[in-house]
């Protein structure tokens, strides 16, 4: 990396303290990995209590939040830092001051993110079908990455025989014999849309989807602020994205989780998306703590990595937020239905966006 960089400005190199900046570091270390770790935790762990079923007002509230934190997080805080390295003064003017390359890179990232997601989606689906297809299959079978859990329809229960209804519309029929045993058959088969869905609003196929873009985003930002945070040497630059990143680290979190416990992964792989997510920021602090020495983080090759990286972040996280967390949100059939809800998640998105927007004054 170029050591051969622009000038600290006069104002943090008033504040310019090793001694405080190292220790703040380790509070920054403990503080943003226990904030990542419960936010994720959360909606994980606390899915078997009513308050959190993702089907209960308060998680749909909460997860409202943490989509405005999140879409507040790409367009005030990233994008801007974006913008301020590609067109710092340290760079050639050409190209970088005769176009708007953070724009366009976030644009372009929101759309192969669509493309991404799309690809994806299908794959699943297609995986999914062939799955269903297979002879004497049985529900316990199906990929749980792929395949919403199964419940029985309520007042369908006769003569021994049970009509099970999975979220993608595939009905099987269940008979239950005098010895115990089972023997399912596919009924009748349709398809249907993420927003379409019946019982949980989204399917499981598009959350599975949802969570591994989403927490693509989110790591990719965070490996870059945390870098940030572990290069400086200013207590005033350090105290602010101390508490700035604890909090939308939580709520980052807080919406991986909710992604991630509605894709009705394994223990093991949503323990590690989870775990993934809440060692990445703490571990780019300890990795700039350890190329302080020689990293310049004004340097012209640093701005331009930073700035094309942050572009890429706040293009994931905008489209994230906006069509996997808001639309899929508001526009399902359970929101529609309760006007309670509605009102009730749209204050808790902008209460979200607002108070991470705010948070820009320090950050």
């Amino acid at each position: 990396m170029s050591t051969s960089g622009c000038s600290v400005s006069p104002e943090l190199e008033a504040c310019w303290d090793e001694k405080i900046a190292f220790i703040l570091k380790f509070v920054a270390i403990a503080c943003i990995l226990l904030a990542g770790f419960i936010g994720v935790a959360v909606p994980l762990v606390g899915k078997s209590w009513r308050i959190l079923r993702s089907d209960s007002g308060f998680f749909s509230a909460t997860k409202a939040f943490a989509a405005g934190v999140i879409l507040s997080t790409g367009f005030v805080h990233i994008l801007p830092d974006a913008t301020s390295a590609l067109s710092d003064p340290c760079l050639p003017k050409f190209p970088w001051s005769s176009f708007p390359f953070s724009g366009f890179i976030a644009m372009m990232a929101a759309l192969f993110t669509l493309l991404a997601d799309f690809i994806t989606t299908q794959y699943y689906e297609g995986k999914q079908e062939k799955q269903i297809e297979t002879s004497g299959i049985e529900v316990g079978d199906l990929d749980p990455a792929v395949v919403p859990l199964v419940s029985k329809e309520d007042g369908l229960e006769e003569n021994g025989i049970h009509n099970v209804v999975m979220d993608g519309g595939d009905v099987h029929r269940t008979h239950i014999r005098e010895n115990g045993q089972r023997h399912e058959h596919l009924e009748s088969h349709s398809h249907k849309h993420a927003f379409e869905d019946d019982d949980d609003t989204d399917s499981v196929v598009r959350y599975a989807v949802a969570s591994q873009v989403l927490e693509l985003g989110i790591v990719s930002h965070s490996i870059i602020i945390g870098l940030s945070l572990g290069v400086s040497q200013s207590p005033c630059t350090i105290r602010p994205l101390l508490g700035a990143l604890s909090f939308h680290q939580f709520f980052e979190g807080f919406a991986l989780g909710g992604c991630i416990s509605q894709a009705k992964f394994g223990i093991l792989r949503s323990t590690l998306m989870a775990g993934f997510f809440a060692v990445t920021a703490p571990i780019s602090v300890g990795i700039g703590m350890g190329v302080s020495s020689f990293y310049d983080h004004d340097s012209p090759r640093a701005l331009i990595v930073e700035g094309i990286l942050d572009s890429i972040s706040a293009g994931i996280l905008i489209y994230m937020a906006l069509v996997d967390l808001i639309a899929a949100e508001f526009l399902s059939k359970k929101m529609k239905s309760n006007f309670g809800i509605q009102m009730v998640s749209f204050i808790a998105l902008f209460l979200g966006a607002g108070l991470m927007a705010s948070l820009a004054v320090w950050a």
